[in-house]
Parts: C-alpha cells; structure tokens; sequence
C-alpha cells in the first residue's frame, strides 16, 4: 500500500524510512535510565535511619497482632494460610502508611504526623486489603509452581502499594500499572527486592534463634516475632515506596532523588561604574 506525503513524493505506507523508526518517549527513557540497585538501598537505609521515630512504633502496634495470630497458629499446618493472609494484609497496609511518610520526606524533612499519614491512608484502607490478599494468593500460587513464576510476580508487583495511595488507583488496575512502572527495570527491582528479603531474613532467623534458646513457649515465639517484625517491616515497606517514586522520576524524565544537582549557572559580571568627576555643564 502506499501513501501521498506531505511533500508530493508516493511512499510505502509499510516501509519505514532509514533512520526515522518511532521509539515512545517513555519506553526511551526506560533504556536510557536504569534504576540504581546501590542509591535505591541507601536511601530505603538512610530513610530508616532518619525517620525510625515513627516507623518502628507503628510497625509495633500494625505486628502485635500478626505475631500473635502466628504463634498462635504456628503448630497448625492447616491453620498457616490464615496467618499468612493476616501478615499479608498487614505488610500491605504498613506499606501504605509508609508511603506517605517517603512522599512526605521528598524534600528532606517530615512534615506530617503519624494521624496525618493514617488519615492519608485511611481512604484507600480496603483497595490495600483487596489487593494485599490477591497478590498474596497469585505469588503463593507462583510459588508453589516452580518457585519461579512466584518470583516474576513478586518483582512486577513490588509497587501495587504506593500506586494505591498516590495514585488512587483501584484494586485491579494497580496490578498493571505496578507492571508499567516496573517493565524495564525488572532486574534492578528484583535485586532490591532479594537484598531486602537477604537481610530481612537473617535478623528474623537470629531473633528467632535466640528465642528459640530461651524457652520454645508460645509466649516466647509471639515475643520474638514480635520484635523480628517490628524491627524488619519498615525495610520491606520502605523498599516498596522507594522504588515507586525512583521508577516514577525515570518514567517522568525527572532525575532521581540522589542525582547530583548541576552546577548554577555563574553570574553575570557587573556593569561597569560610571566615570567619576563633575557632570558636564
């Protein structure tokens, strides 16, 4: 098929010109900036570390009851699912708390109290739930299925979360648009994710350990979790909103929070003084 162009020359309609093939501005920008594995972590630690005043009493009182539900169901093999669902569904509303707290630290100080960050939460408290159940459900599942179709979910969903609570967006069209914002970055998002869950891991099998040796009662066990999730719930949910906002400023062409800030233009020179001495007559 051809085609009359602007110029009065025929041209193949299925026949790109050299040189002139169309890239989407957006898929443009995904090639030409990644997402920094190293500066994504240092922030989710460096934002830890800053603002632990309020995440870790919040991550206290979100956990008591999850540590609770699973000392209580841990003996149970039949029971697990719930305990898991519960911790599900309480990492995603932290999540959502915390989400708030990273927008609010953008500009490099908090503004908000914690019944400021709840009452920003508070809105979207059941698209949180819905969707903390489903991709319990689907990663489960892919876990299950050769452990690697559990992992590929667990990366193109790793922003579900934040998309929620910044973007209003509804249960299932956050699934999509976490997998838009994520395509193109999946392996740097997938080494945060393993780096989070390493470290996660080795201070929850230490506590538990050191639980373990104390006394094996399910009072010691609802202690230590306890304790495990308060201290490890704020990195999972850190990594979650920090890399949304990291992937937004590539999806947007804005640099990242880290990125160094250029160089101020210099300053014009002064105009020359006048001449001094007697006005003329």
């Amino acid at each position: 098929m051809v085609a009359h162009t602007t110029n009065g020359e025929w041209q193949d309609r299925h026949t790109p010109r050299t040189g002139q093939v169309h890239v989407p501005a957006d898929r443009k920008r995904r090639h030409e900036h990644k997402l920094d594995v190293g500066g994504t972590l240092s922030q989710i630690f460096s934002t830890y570390g800053a603002q632990a005043g309020v995440l870790l009493p919040v991550a206290f009182g979100l956990y008591l009851v999850v540590a609770v539900v699973n000392g209580i169901l841990a003996s149970s093999l039949v029971l697990l699912p719930i305990g898991l669902a519960v911790t599900v569904v309480a990492a995603t509303l932290y999540q959502g708390l915390v989400v708030g707290l990273v927008k609010d630290v953008q500009d490099g100080r908090r503004d908000s109290t914690v019944g400021d960050l709840i009452d920003a939460t508070w809105p979207v408290v059941l698209p949180l739930i819905g969707v903390g159940i489903l991709a319990g459900i689907a990663i489960g599942i892919g876990f299950l299925l050769f452990v690697i179709p559990g992992l590929i979910l667990l990366t193109i969903w790793a922003v579900i979360a934040p998309v929620i609570v910044v973007e209003r967006s509804g249960v299932m069209d956050s699934f999509g648009r976490s997998r838009e914002l994520v395509r193109g970055n999946g392996w740097q998002v997938f080494g945060v994710i393993i780096v989070v869950f390493l470290i996660s891991g080795v201070v929850a099998a230490i506590l538990g350990a050191i639980g373990a040796g104390i006394s094996d009662s399910v009072g010691m066990r609802i202690l230590f979790n306890l304790i495990a999730s308060t201290i490890t719930a704020p990195i999972a949910a850190l990594a979650a909103a920090t890399i949304y906002f990291r992937l937004l400023a590539i999806e947007g062409g804005a640099p990242s929070a880290d990125a160094p800030v250029p160089p101020a233009p210099p300053e014009p020179p002064a105009p020359p003084a006048p001449p001094s001495g007697p006005a003329p007559a």
